[in-house]
């Protein structure tokens, strides 16, 4: 199968290789070219960037979460149906799950053989840049890197001067440069860039960065660097496959807290849950109340520290939510969405504010970070999504901690990469909630469990029979 590909990558973090994703994005679209954006990695944000630079949602591919027989799939899925597919890495190229370089960007390359360019942040060097190329070239040779881009040269000598060392010492084509600007500095805050839903501005700074690559970085060379990625081989579908227990045809309505402060979720994710036979129905915490005649309810992470003011004031989605837990309404809440179930949330500045009270323990955002990496979380009891002593695989990214959850009551012990393990989330009855961060096209059982008990939920509903629909 011909699936044009190109992999953008990063000698580290911060060369700017998210707004220079989006821009190369941006201008191939400006080429005419439907491109399918990706992301290595379990990160929420860049792909808002490459959704806004394309028209088409970003998906993520990540070997912790779903496994190297869940990325091709996933990839191909999507990717089919564009002319081109762009696949932004993660941290530096060769950053994985520790020193063994699993997950890292090279892996995903060598995974989908697609081509790389790296993005070199080239400050204040000149033919020690070719070294740093050419290490990169050398250090596994199974990754093929085809070019390089050049970020924050000083000036056009400095370039020629970069260009002819980096393409005389390693072979590797430059494809072009862009000069330090002031203007290309992306907002970050506490869990990274700040959401494009909130940058208004964004439109007006990629069509400006959009201008300069058009006159600073070879397209055209990444369009034919991209059509020579070799012939994909058939992959076996298995996320998606037809099953025959009949699951796709029992519809359930779940609700899904779509809005500003809550837009943490994997589209492969809701995708499969749809195919499960959700209908996902977005709604709001920031306005109004939820839909009528729901089934279930997911509220992914996000920011509710920041709207905290907005989201306590909406006592009628408040309210809601309380009315529907009473009635024993599958409630599944992943970080911020905990923290929204939670009594009230402390912001940074100490100030709190009262939330859905579900949970009985308040939300305290801290100075450093709390939890960050993947984790395996294995169960502590039956709940909507697993059974006691099941292991689920995630990450976790938070500066928030939650204070007065009862031990007995606590959904998991995680488990992390450096030996220690800690209790984690919230469950009971039909709650569960937790830091943890799942994609269910790697939790497929627990997907199917989570749809069950909303089904059950449906019918019990309908027969005004028991609130326990876990099964």
């Amino acid at each position: 199968m011909d699936i044009p590909r190109i992999v953008i990558a990063g000698t580290h973090s911060g060369v700017g290789k998210t707004l220079l994703s989006a821009a190369i994005m941006k201008g191939l679209v400006e080429h005419n070219i439907n491109v399918q954006p990706f992301k290595v990695g379990p990160d929420y944000i860049d792909p808002g960037y490459h959704a806004e630079a394309t028209g088409n949602i970003s998906r993520n591919l990540d070997f912790w979460l779903v496994g190297e027989s869940g990325i091709r799939e996933l990839f191909v899925k999507s990717a089919a149906k564009a002319d081109i597919s762009v696949i932004e890495g993660v941290m530096g190229l060769f950053d994985g799950i520790g020193s063994s370089g699993e997950g890292s960007t090279a892996h995903i390359a060598c995974l989908l053989d697609a081509p790389v360019i790296l993005v070199a942040d080239v400050r204040s060097m000149s033919r020690s840049a070719a070294a740093i190329i050419l290490g990169y070239r050398e250090f596994e040779p199974k990754v093929n890197l085809v070019g390089v881009i050049l970020n924050r040269v000083g000036s056009k000598r400095h370039y020629s001067i970069l260009k002819d060392a980096i393409e005389s010492t390693t072979g590797v084509k430059v494809l072009g440069a862009l000069e330090y600007d002031s203007q290309l500095e992306l907002t970050e805050r506490h869990l990274g860039l700040m959401p494009t839903k909130e940058k208004t501005d964004f439109p007006v700074l990629l069509e400006y960065l959009a201008k300069k690559i058009s006159h600073n970085i070879d397209i055209k060379g990444i369009i034919q660097m991209a059509a020579m990625a070799p012939k994909i081989k058939p992959v076996k579908v298995e996320i998606f496959k037809s099953d025959k227990s009949g699951l796709s045809e029992c519809k359930i309505n779940l609700g899904l807290v779509l809005d500003d402060a809550f837009n943490f979720y994997y589209q492969d994710s809701l995708d499969y849950l749809a195919f499960l036979g959700a209908r996902i129905i977005p709604c709001s915490a920031l306005k109004g109340g939820l839909p009528a005649n729901l089934d279930g309810l997911y509220i992914g992470g996000g920011f509710p520290e920041i709207f905290a003011a907005e989201i306590s004031s909406n006592r009628e989605f408040i309210m809601d939510i309380r009315e529907r837990h009473k009635e024993g309404m599958p409630i599944y809440a992943e970080c911020g969405g905990m923290m929204f179930l939670s009594q009230s949330i402390t912001d940074f500045e100490g100030r709190e504010y009262p939330m859905a009270g579900i949970i009985p323990a308040k939300t305290l955002m801290m100075k450093k970070r709390a939890g960050l990496g993947y984790v395996s979380a294995v169960t502590r009891k039956d709940n909507l999504l697993a059974l006691t002593e099941q292991t689920l695989q995630g990450h976790e990214f938070h500066y928030s901690i939650l204070e007065g959850i009862n031990e007995d009551d606590y959904a998991f012990v995680l488990k992390k990469k450096e030996d220690n393990s800690s209790y984690d989330g919230y469950v009971k009855d039909n709650i569960l909630a937790s830091y943890l961060h799942l994609h269910f096209c790697g939790c497929r059982e627990q997907g199917k469990r989570f749809i069950t008990a909303c089904k059950n939920y449906q019918i019990n509903k309908r027969n005004n029979k028991s609130k326990d629909f876990t099964g």
